[in-house]
């Protein structure tokens, strides 16, 4: 799977994630290399770079800065699925690495 110029909004999130519907990820891939640019919503900047294995499983780490002005960072694994109408659903499971280093999980969708 290759995810190169692909899109993603969130449409659900834990109550302690920062990404909201507004939140646009615009996936860049180069071979097994993932990175993404990502803002909107609670988010004024963010980045990810990950890595893809044959499944199309992704393990990444991403920093980002919030509406508050902090800067947060974590660990997310993400499960890819394909809807009826060919575009990708990505199932992730996060944690923060700073501030409460609490968890979550996440439903990416392509836009």
């Amino acid at each position: 799977m290759n995810y190169n110029n692909k899109i993603f909004k969130p449409i659900e999130n834990s109550e302690n994630g920062e990404t909201t519907g507004e939140t646009v990820f615009v996936y860049k891939q180069n071979g097994r290399v993932l990175t993404s640019d990502y803002k909107g919503g609670q988010i004024i900047k963010g980045h990810l770079i990950g890595l893809v294995d044959d499944d199309g499983k992704i393990e990444m780490r991403y920093h980002q800065v919030n509406s508050k002005g902090k800067l947060m960072t974590g660990i997310c694994f993400s499960k890819p699925k394909i809807m009826p109408n060919g575009k990708i659903r990505l199932y992730e499971t996060w944690k923060w690495t700073s501030g409460d280093n609490s968890s979550g999980e996440t439903i990416l969708e392509e836009v």
